[in-house]
């Protein structure tokens, strides 16, 4: 199967280019961001070595009915979306944290809980919670946006002692955060599923918030399927989830977090597969809609001339 690993376009007035874990980022006259949604894989913050068909498409299409879904919330960046996997906005200057919320105890802030932390990000927790229990109230616990290596968690008075973000700014980021995930909370409802957390993005152009980057999908949040959850629970099973913990799960098991001296476990074809089939099934357990494949047999000349029609139209 073929998927996109990366792209190397050139286009009209083109001024810089940027390449992330898993987008492709081209700056067009210094106004316009063009995201290109590759098919690469991270996990652990590292990069995985083989890309996952469809996982860009899945991605970007997921993206981009929720932030067309939140518009009323707050302003987003997108302007076009040309391409089933490129998504063209407005350049913003992004706040140099991520606003993860939490509903659950679950991923990260399950296995520091496990270590005995009753404190994350400055957020006190209960004792006696097990993992993927529900929180007495979403809790905010934000990260710092790492231009390498891995985020770290930082409290929300760290955050204004250092000036990372200013107070009103801040505050504000926290009610979009908090009716963001209401939002998300109720339409994954809709669905049969629970959003148990996510992570969201914001940038400024001069006086005005927007919120940036992708939302609400299966590589920035984690769901759980709502039926049968408490019974789960009771029972100290495992939750059935929508997210990317499988592919975490599978390298754990495999004796890789992306530590110093840990080889990454081989990819054959019948795991990429098999990732990608899970891409598939998230997108439509999360939308509701059918995926739809694109030909991929000509999909980076596909994706360069939807761009170029794009732009030529700014």
């Amino acid at each position: 199967m073929l998927a996109v690993k990366e792209t190397q376009f050139n286009f009209p007035k083109q001024s810089n280019f940027y390449k992330g874990k898993v987008r492709d980022v081209y700056t067009i006259d210094q106004k316009y961001m063009v995201m290109v949604v590759t098919d690469r894989i991270s996990a652990f913050d590292v990069v995985l070595p083989e890309a996952i068909p469809y996982k860009g498409q899945v991605l970007n299409q997921i993206a981009a009915k929720f932030l067309e879904a939140t518009k009323d919330i707050v302003p987003n960046w997108v302007l076009s979306v040309p391409d089933e996997m490129v998504t063209i906005g407005r350049i913003c200057s992004p706040f140099k944290v991520e606003m993860v919320i939490r509903g659950y105890l679950a991923g990260h802030a399950w296995r520091e809980y496990k270590l005995g932390k009753r404190q994350i990000c400055g957020v006190s927790l209960p004792d006696g919670l097990k993992e993927n229990d529900k929180l007495p109230e979403p809790i905010i616990t934000p990260t710092t946006k790492a231009s390498f290596g891995h985020d770290e968690d930082i409290s929300r008075e760290e955050i204004l002692k250092q000036n990372i973000v200013s107070e009103a700014d801040y505050i504000q980021l926290e009610k979009y955060t908090r009716a963001l995930y209401q939002r998300g909370v109720e339409m994954a409802a809709s669905r049969g599923l629970i959003l148990v957390d996510t992570k969201y993005e914001f940038g400024k152009i001069e006086d005005t918030i927007y919120l940036i980057d992708e939302i609400h999908t299966p590589d920035s949040s984690r769901y759980f399927y709502a039926e049968g959850y408490q019974e789960r629970q009771n029972n100290n099973e495992a939750q059935k989830q929508l997210s990317k913990e499988f592919v975490r799960q599978w390298l754990i098991e495999n004796n890789f977090q992306g530590l110093t001296g840990q080889v990454i476990p081989e990819m054959t074809e019948a795991v990429v597969n098999s990732i990608s089939e899970r891409y598939i099934e998230l997108f439509e357990q999360i939308t509701g809609e059918k995926f739809i494949k694109n030909p991929i047999s000509d999909i980076e000349n596909r994706i360069e001339r939807n761009i170029n029609q794009a732009i030529s139209k700014f």
